[in-house]
C-alpha cells in the first residue's frame, strides 16, 4: 500500500470537491465521523457536510503546501494525513490554515473517520 500515493489522491479529490460544492463531500463521511472546526464538534456525515454547507462564503480555493501520511495503526486500516496550506473564500486575502484527516479502511477505498480543521492566525 503507498500511502503517499493514498495521501495525495484524497488531498486532492477532498479540496476540489470542496471548491465545487461541499455536499459533494458527504459520500467522505459516515454517521460515526467526526470533525472538529474552529473548535466546534460535529458527528456524522450529515452534521459535518450541513456545517460545512452553511460556512459563509460561496467561493474557495485551497492551496495546498504540505501533505504528511502515516499509518495510524498496525494493521494499516486507517491513515493520519496531515495537511498544510493557504486558502481564499471568495476572493479575499489568502489565509493559512491546517488540517488533519483519520481515513479509515472500507473495503478496498477509505473514508475520513477523523477531521480537524483551524486558521493559522496571529
Amino acid at each position: 500500500m503507498d500511502i503517499t500515493a493514498i495521501a495525495k489522491n484524497f488531498t486532492e479529490f477532498y479540496y476540489s470537491q470542496f471548491a465545487l460544492g461541499r455536499l459533494n463531500l458527504a459520500p467522505l463521511y459516515r454517521p460515526h465521523s467526526m470533525m472538529t472546526w474552529e473548535g466546534k464538534q460535529f458527528q456524522g456525515g450529515d452534521n459535518i457536510v450541513q456545517h460545512l454547507a452553511e460556512l459563509p462564503f460561496e467561493k474557495v480555493a485551497h492551496k495546498i503546501s504540505t501533505f504528511d501520511a502515516q499509518p495510524s495503526s498496525l494493521d494499516m486500516s486507517t491513515l493520519l494525513i496531515s495537511v498544510t496550506g493557504l486558502l481564499r473564500v471568495d476572493g479575499d486575502q489568502e489565509l493559512q490554515f491546517s488540517q488533519v484527516f483519520v481515513l479509515a479502511k472500507e473495503g478496498e477505498s477509505f473514508y475520513v473517520l477523523n477531521d480537524m480543521f483551524r486558521l493559522n492566525l496571529g
